[in-house]
């Protein structure tokens, strides 16, 4: 399956006291993880490498978007997410979508705060 290299955008950008990490998607080694709570814990993996290139963890994100494709797996991806999260969990929005790329059942974007 192909990957998303060569597209017009960045994973993450810092910008002074925030990073913004773009939608990430359940990849591994280019690839879509096919089943949905491998998807979902690739993602979030994902999110956390982002990060980490930052030097921020996932206790610094305070606000996630979140894109399900079938809301009817919204406990399914609550538990794995709720999981990746320490306490405070950021704010969340969660919205079903038409699609994603790749196939992709879910993607979460992510801002996080220098503290």
């Amino acid at each position: 399956m192909s990957n998303l290299t060569g597209l017009p955008y960045r994973a993450s950008v810092a910008a002074g006291e925030w990073v913004v990490v773009s939608g990430q998607l359940g990849l591994r080694d280019g690839a879509l993880v096919e089943d949905f709570a491998g998807e979902v814990d690739a993602l979030l993996a994902n999110l956390a490498a982002q990060l980490a290139e930052h030097g921020l963890g996932m206790e610094h994100v305070v606000k996630t978007t979140c894109f399900l494709v079938d809301l009817d797996r919204f406990a399914e991806f609550n538990e794995r997410y709720a999981a990746a999260f320490p306490e405070p969990r950021p704010a969340r929005s969660t919205i079903q979508v038409a699609g994603l790329p790749l196939g992709a059942n879910a993607e979460v974007e992510a801002w996080a705060h220098r503290a």
